[in-house]
């Protein structure tokens, strides 16, 4: 049997041509992909809000030096062991004016429920640099504390004294060379203030008129005169005097937090839980895994925050079980809570109270107030 022969050449079966169909197809294969590769790279409208670091307000934080200390440290007062965890949670942007996320990052985040695809604008307003922002953020976390300490201690019992103080003077401010950070505002036009939405009145209804300001300056009392500028903020015109102003308190005890490189006024409620639970006998949580958001004022108010369903996911993802939200961000909730999590809807930090006590009695907790859509 032959199975090869030498004189023999094997010539292939010529190649049938292409049809013009098929080359057309190949170069619109050829410019979608250059274009995809292309697009990827230009500049977005937007950014994406993702979950960020949870901390346990009854644990501890990273210092400005990395050391690991309390979230929450009080003196003057007896204080009582707590159990893990009370959680605040924040949210972390992804994206600023400088570099916006790609075209396929949002499109990745689009689809993950734990994500939000924002307008840029939401977020980093225009005309606001990023140190402006960071500034402003930074100032909102040093409110939040102090109201958080306010809501605390009198919900305690304690007698706490309230002011407001400059954090800081805004680019081209009406109050350049006059106020100072640290300067405490007693009165405006002779009207005592205790609180900012006091002098933003006052100011308004001077409609340009110079407002004088009772001061107290490195313990010295004085008056100063301050002609407020003129503004469009949302489409109305509003009078500045281009002050950031925080609320301060005197405490007749000293509560310190430390949580660097987090801005905003979001965990302010959690704060309060905290102080609470340190400052009283045995546990708020009865060791159960809790986490929550939402600002606080003085009078234990609750209110709403940004990226709530981002820090349900960062609830769960740290193990937390139950999670106290702000009625006013119940719209948001409602159909986005991720599995194995139980929210319920807080107005006030006596409500929060309310939802620990029942976790901590072990009743039942299907009489509590959850989110429903508004």
């Amino acid at each position: 049997m032959v199975l090869f022969d030498d004189d023999v050449t094997v010539v292939p079966a010529p190649e049938r041509p292409r049809s013009r169909a098929t080359i057309a197809g190949l170069w619109a294969l050829a410019v979608a992909l250059v274009a995809l590769v292309a697009i990827s790279f230009l500049p977005t409208a937007y950014v994406i809000q993702q979950p960020g670091p949870v901390y346990d307000t009854l644990g501890t934080a990273p210092d400005e030096n990395g050391k690991e200390v309390p979230l929450i440290t009080v003196s003057g007062a007896e204080t009582y062991a707590t159990k893990p965890a009370l959680d605040l949670l924040t949210v972390q942007v992804r994206g600023n004016r400088e570099r916006t996320p790609s075209w396929i990052e949002l499109a990745t985040a689009w689809f993950d429920p734990s994500m939000q695809v924002l307008p840029i604008d939401a977020v980093y307003p225009q005309g606001q640099s990023t140190d402006e922002r960071n500034q402003e953020s930074a100032a909102m976390m040093v409110d939040s504390q102090k109201e958080a300490t306010a809501a605390a201690l009198t919900h305690l019992g304690y007698d706490v004294k309230q002011h407001i103080e400059v954090y800081s003077l805004t680019k081209d401010s009406a109050a350049q060379g006059i106020l100072q950070k640290g300067d405490v505002i007693d009165t405006a036009n002779g009207q005592a203030i205790t609180t900012a939405d006091q002098l933003r009145t006052i100011v308004n209804h001077a409609a340009g008129s110079p407002i004088e300001l009772g001061i107290v300056r490195d313990g010295t009392p004085s008056k100063v005169s301050v002609t407020p500028k003129k503004t469009t903020v949302d489409g109305r015109d509003v009078w500045l005097i281009g002050v950031t102003l925080t609320n301060d308190f005197v405490f007749p005890i000293q509560v310190t937090i430390q949580l660097n490189n987090v801005g905003g006024p979001s965990a302010g409620m959690m704060f309060a839980l905290g102080i609470i639970d340190k400052l009283t006998p045995g546990q708020l949580n009865a060791g159960r895994h809790i986490a929550g958001t939402g600002t606080i004022d003085a009078e234990g108010n609750v209110g709403a925050i940004g990226g709530i369903r981002q820090k349900m996911w960062g609830a769960v993802d740290a193990g937390a079980t139950y999670f106290l939200a702000p009625d006013t961000n119940c719209d948001e909730v409602v159909g986005h809570i991720p599995s194995g999590l139980r929210v319920f809807s807080v107005k006030t930090l006596d409500d929060s109270l309310t939802v620990l006590d029942a976790v901590r009695a072990g009743t039942s907790l299907d009489k509590l107030p959850t989110c429903t859509a508004k």
